[in-house]
């Protein structure tokens, strides 16, 4: 079956962040300017304490987060993932620790900040807590995954643009120092790219969107986008997916879930072929969210992000069909009609 390409380009580009809304309009006198007031929403990841310790550090450890304080928190995430529910207890008492004001709701948590970092592990409740901040006005980040599936992820990017917020999403792995190298053409054009990761899977999400991400974020920021179609296959130990681009490049991810376990890949460029690994921490993806905060722009065209969201569901929709090769035209177009459903009556002036 032929795919209309520019179709899909045509629905891919309908999403724009925009960039010039004002941050907290209604500051107290005794707020500094310089002073940006964060708030994380969701304490059933790792990632909320691992940024606020980043963020709150007594010496910023790099300009780009001089004068950025995680000051308050919302706890409630996922309501039946278990190994995220596990975790809520025990990492508000860690948050309280580090000086952190734990409120009662998300709309108590937007009265006391400036910019939010919307950590819920679960990707099925983002929507609606993602829709909160966009009416109130306050520039998110939105950790992995935006959404379950590539429809909820377009209604958050559709949602963003109704309200004119601005938001950015993204595995701390595309701003690892190796990849990014890769990305700024140090080794000439990428050709193709192969990228590795372990890969849990969630029952409740599309299968690479649980951790899966990690490796496809770091293929997209090797190839960039164009992607036409995905083929994929899988067993118990792995998940592969190959890529064809409309250029003609091949780009792959292995997934992994048996042995040794890691994050990186190969790029192979016109002049070299270059590692992309390894994983370096968080702090790249804060400094990257930093930046964000003051700037109001996002460091990811939108259009590259949703595209790798949509190459993780043709690759579900691959796997169901046997391996055969689905275009991505295709998810998208299911997903933008989807999306229009879940959006309905739901945004208001």
């Amino acid at each position: 079956m032929r795919i209309d390409f520019g179709i899909y380009l045509l629905v891919l580009t309908t999403f724009a962040i925009p960039t010039n809304m004002r941050i907290h309009a209604d500051e107290p006198e005794s707020h500094h300017p310089e002073t940006l007031r964060l708030g994380i929403i969701g304490l059933d990841t790792s990632h909320a304490t691992a940024f606020t310790q980043e963020f709150n550090r007594d010496e910023a450890s790099d300009p780009a987060l001089v004068g950025l304080r995680v000051v308050a928190a919302y706890p409630h995430g996922s309501p039946d993932i278990e190994s995220s529910t596990s975790r809520i207890p025990k990492l508000t008492a860690e948050m309280e620790a580090l000086g952190v004001e734990i409120t009662e709701s998300i709309a108590d948590l937007l009265t006391k900040v400036d910019c939010v970092l919307l950590e819920t592990n679960d990707g099925r409740i983002h929507f609606e807590q993602a829709l909160e901040v966009f009416r109130a006005g306050k520039p998110v980040f939105i950790d992995k995954p935006i959404g379950s599936n590539l429809a909820e992820a377009l209604a958050i990017f559709r949602a963003a643009e109704h309200y004119k917020t601005p938001m950015f999403s993204s595995s701390s792995l595309r701003f690892s120092s190796a990849v990014q190298r890769v990305r700024a053409g140090d080794e000439g054009p990428v050709l193709g790219c192969s990228s590795y990761s372990p890969c849990s899977l969630e029952k409740t999400h599309v299968d690479l969107f649980w951790y899966g991400i990690h490796g496809v974020e770091l293929l997209y920021t090797c190839m960039g986008t164009g992607c036409v179609s995905v083929s994929h296959t899988s067993s118990n130990d792995f998940e592969f997916s190959v890529g064809r681009w409309a250029d003609g490049r091949i780009g792959t991810f292995r997934g992994i879930r048996s042995g040794k376990t890691g994050y990186g890949g190969t790029a192979f460029c016109s002049q070299g072929i270059q590692s992309i690994g390894p994983y370096e921490g968080y702090k790249p993806l804060v400094i990257e969210i930093g930046r964000f905060f003051r700037s109001l722009r996002s460091p990811i065209e939108p259009t590259e992000t949703i595209e790798l969201y949509a190459f993780m569901q043709a690759a579900m929709l691959s796997k169901q069909r046997g391996g055969n090769p689905v275009h991505l035209a295709e998810v998208m177009a299911d997903a933008d009609a989807e999306a229009s459903v879940i959006l309905s009556g739901r945004l208001g002036p």
